[in-house]
């Protein structure tokens, strides 16, 4: 059984889903990031490409966010894959479709949540731990106006209510990869 990792990066992106997009940011983006993963006895690095084509539909949005209210997980996902691809995340060994993308303006900074409806990679000490339900792959990004900045990525994840109705985030790994995102080259 997953471990429920509630970590505070996590539930913001996941608060971010439910917040109100006040920030206008030039579309589409392509961002560099830096992905760094530490577990007991591994380290792993990679160079992620991210690329924004657009912000999703609100009501597209509000669709997705509704399924999670009414219906769990399996409303989240149900609601989250027929919607249109808005941009991808990848690296030289593969890519996903994102199928979420919303910004919010947080203090000096901008909160991009992106989320894809098929896991990126899998991370486990333990390689016989059920994969079964982890089908996301979520993305928080606090960026500053050259796009530069730093967040997490839940390369395998789901999503579930707490009982307070906030989400939980239930990521496969141990901790979340760290995403340090270069800025733009003008």
């Amino acid at each position: 059984m997953g471990r429920l990792v509630q970590f505070g990066a996590a539930v913001g992106a996941l608060a971010c889903l439910i917040s109100t997009s006040g920030v206008a940011a030039p579309y589409p983006m392509t961002l560099t990031a830096r992905a760094n993963f530490t577990g007991a006895e591994t380290t792993i690095s990679s160079t992620l490409t991210i690329t924004v084509e657009r912000l999703m539909d609100p009501d597209d949005r509000t669709f997705v966010l509704d399924g999670l209210k009414y219906r769990g997980y399996q409303g989240f996902m149900d609601a989250l894959r027929p919607r249109p691809v808005v941009g991808q995340v990848g690296n030289k060994s593969g890519r996903v479709d994102l199928r979420y993308a919303w910004e919010t303006k947080t203090d000096d900074r901008r909160r991009l949540v992106l989320v894809a409806d098929k896991p990126f990679f899998f991370i486990a000490r333990d390689t016989s731990k059920p994969r079964g339900g982890y089908e996301l792959t979520v993305i928080d990004l606090q960026l500053d106006d050259r796009n530069a900045g730093s967040g997490t990525m839940a390369p395998a994840a789901r999503v579930k209510r707490a009982p307070d109705g906030g989400p939980i985030l239930d990521d496969f790994a141990t901790a979340p990869v760290q995403l340090t995102v270069e800025a733009a080259k003008q």
